[in-house]
């Protein structure tokens, strides 16, 4: 019989795993989730929280379950790091002040941390007592990249759950097989989406996703041709279109307001609206890292082709420009190019201005692509 843990993709050990812990009745009060991007961890933890909210133990079809799903159940909270560098202090001890408060609708809650692996010292101290002994019927999940990168004090509190690199040929025929989708349609998604098939799958089945990467790797293309003036006007048409998405989880959030306002104290809609309000920010960095993903695809495209290995280019349906580029270019500037999609990231993560980081990042790869200078750029 299907159940919440068939989602976690490419993952059966995992899945047997949580499976047996649910049904034997062992789920633990604090667990380490480990492995690469795109290796279903977020996914997984999901569908542990539907397994510990749910009263028929993750049912998938309660309206419990779907809310989790959605994003939108109040005592399933997700949490990732808000400073420049990692968590807070400040960040953890509203955690901490969080948990002790008893659930809002279920019987128990859970928290998703993710990126555990930037819990430094000083909050993780906030957080050990809290994640060795937490109020019955509170479950931990932490999500880090590794067991290494992740501080002893915060591993030897969990159980740990490692995940396994899934291989690209797999992914892309887990995401046909349940999408549908062509596999170079999954593997540009899987690419757009930085490795997560979720998102993968999601991004496939979108029409409007597909017409956002495709407007992407059509301005990448332009880039060599377009004066200060029209690289500006291409990080604003991009920003528009990845915000797009944000106005949808907003009508969203105040629909669930909205219905949850007559009957909800005061207290609890003020901890659904910082939930929102996390979500939201989220949501933010996704679609943003998105277009860094389909950026990053493209020029390790190029990249391919100036190592003389077209044959693996990923993108196949922007083939012709992609070699048009390369033809321009060698691989030592499409590698500075793509450190500068890194910083990119690195500066979103950070807070800097959407604008700012594009506006650097596009001028930055025309010029070091093209060796275009970007006097205009300097002015401004």
């Amino acid at each position: 019989m299907p159940d919440v843990f068939d989602g976690i993709l490419g993952q059966p050990q995992v899945r047997r795993f949580l499976r047996s812990a649910v049904q034997g009745g062992r789920v633990g009060h604090a667990y380490l989730f480990t492995g690469p991007a795109g290796s279903n961890k977020t996914q997984a933890a999901y569908a542990l929280a539907q397994a510990v909210i749910c009263e028929k133990g993750g049912c998938d079809g309660c309206d419990a379950c779907k809310r989790v799903v959605r994003r939108t159940h109040p005592d399933v909270r997700y949490y990732f790091p808000e400073g420049a560098s990692g968590y807070l202090v400040e960040q953890v001890r509203e955690i901490v002040a969080d948990v002790d408060l008893a659930p809002i609708q279920a019987k128990s809650k859970v928290y998703i941390i993710d990126r555990a692996d930037l819990l430094g010292t000083q909050a993780a101290n906030a957080f050990l007592k809290t994640l060795e002994e937490p109020p019955a019927g509170v479950v931990i999940i932490m999500l880090g990249r590794t067991l290494e990168s992740v501080l002893p004090t915060i591993v030897s509190r969990c159980q740990a759950v490692p995940f396994r690199q899934i291989p690209v040929s797999e992914a892309c025929g887990i995401v046909s097989q349940n999408t549908g989708a062509s596999r170079m349609e999954a593997a540009a998604a899987i690419q757009a989406c930085g490795g997560s098939l979720t998102g993968a799958m999601e991004f496939v089945k979108s029409t409007e996703r597909f017409a956002f990467r495709a407007r992407v790797i059509e301005v990448m293309e332009l880039l060599r041709n377009a004066d200060d003036l029209d690289v500006l006007g291409y990080v604003q048409e991009l920003l528009n279109r990845a915000k797009a998405p944000l106005d949808l989880v907003r009508a969203a959030q105040e629909e669930e307001l909205a219905a949850s306002a007559d009957f909800m104290a005061k207290s609890a809609l003020r901890q659904i609206e910082m939930r929102h309000k996390r979500a939201l920010a989220a949501k933010t960095t996704e679609s943003l890292n998105q277009i860094t993903a389909i950026i990053r695809s493209w020029l390790r495209d190029v990249l391919m082709v100036c190592g003389n290995a077209p044959q693996l280019v990923i993108n196949e349906d922007a083939r012709r420009g992609i070699i048009d580029a390369a033809e321009l270019t060698d691989a030592a500037r499409v590698a500075r190019a793509l450190m500068a999609v890194d910083e990119t990231d690195a500066a979103i993560a950070a807070n800097v201005s959407p604008e700012t980081c594009f506006d650097v990042l596009l001028f930055q790869t025309r010029e070091v692509l093209y060796g275009t200078h970007c006097t205009g750029y300097a002015a401004k």
